[in-house]
């Protein structure tokens, strides 16, 4: 059964974390990067643990009940730390259960496709969680500010025009309640990094050997179009948190509390899910009687 004091301090601890749909979004100035809800970071092992532990307990009844899926989506700047959020956050779950997308440049394949093909592929089964490590609004962020990759869709010209972006937003949104409507639930969490952080993270990867494999050239291009992609982020959350799928901003410059939020975020969901273990009726558990007697002679 689901502790209901438990699931009202998740609720109310995420609560400012939460995109109003309808709402007008303004990320620099709705949402500090550093905010930390008054916790310490001596406190977050701890709770960490703990959700992990939760987190670990409602997948198994997920997968048991095998009615509802979970669709994780993870959007960040570079740097803003989704391959740890997945890591610490999932460290307890029953990796059978739980299936990671990583989306990067689509290949030919996908780009003679629609743009949500490729996303579509890798939906969670029932019973399952699947976490998009960027996912289907890449198609409105990076293509976005990069006009050059809708070129490479081979939309047709009625296709494109002023209307598109407005237009993908809400087919978004209509993809994301056809799967809320069939049992499968979106949870959506945004990973907000201030620019200085994401400048003292590239400057980690540049010094330290370990971690030179992370960086790239490309990385301080991006970095150059920071404002755009700040207007992008903003208009994609004012566009796409919806009673469904609302997004969650995640204060990102910290990241012990960036992985307490996400944990937070995605316990959340499955504890309104409720999943329950099922239960047996008189037949089999009459089967599981004689198994257990015939069990027993063999001692």
């Amino acid at each position: 059964m689901v502790d209901r004091r438990a699931e009202k301090r998740i609720t109310e601890f995420i609560e400012p974390l939460r995109v109003e749909p309808g709402s007008k979004v303004d990320l620099g100035r709705d949402f500090d990067p550093r905010y930390k809800g008054g916790l310490k970071k001596r406190d977050g092992q701890e709770l960490l643990r703990a959700g992990v532990e939760m987190l670990a307990d409602l997948q198994g009844r997920l997968a048991a009940q095998d009615s509802y899926g979970v669709l994780l989506c993870l959007q960040a700047i570079d740097a803003g730390g989704k391959d740890g959020t997945i890591r610490h956050v999932m460290s307890g779950v029953n990796p059978q259960g739980v299936h990671v997308s990583s989306f990067k440049v689509p290949s030919a394949e996908e780009l003679d496709h629609d743009y949500l093909w490729r996303y579509a592929q890798r939906l969670p089964a029932r019973g399952d969680i699947a976490i998009f490590n960027r996912s289907h609004y890449e198609e409105v962020l990076v293509v976005r500010v990069h006009p050059e990759n809708l070129d490479r869709q081979h939309l047709p010209e009625e296709a494109q025009g002023p209307g598109l972006w407005k237009r993908r937003y809400q087919e978004i949104n209509d993809w994301e309640r056809y799967l809320t409507d069939n049992g499968f639930k979106v949870v959506k969490v945004f990973l907000n990094l201030s620019e200085e952080e994401q400048r003292q993270r590239f400057l980690k990867r540049i010094d330290l050997p370990e971690k030179n494999w992370k960086f790239s050239a490309a990385d301080i291009r991006e970095r150059e179009r920071w404002d755009d992609y700040q207007r992008a982020f903003s208009k994609m959350l004012s566009a796409t948190s919806t009673p469904w799928a609302p997004w969650y901003v995640v204060p990102a410059d910290r990241k012990w509390f960036a992985r307490i939020c996400a944990a937070a975020v995605l316990i959340n969901t499955l504890l309104e899910i409720d999943p329950q273990y099922p239960e047996l009726d008189d037949e089999a558990k009459a089967q599981l009687g004689d198994a257990r007697r015939r069990l027993e002679e063999q001692a």
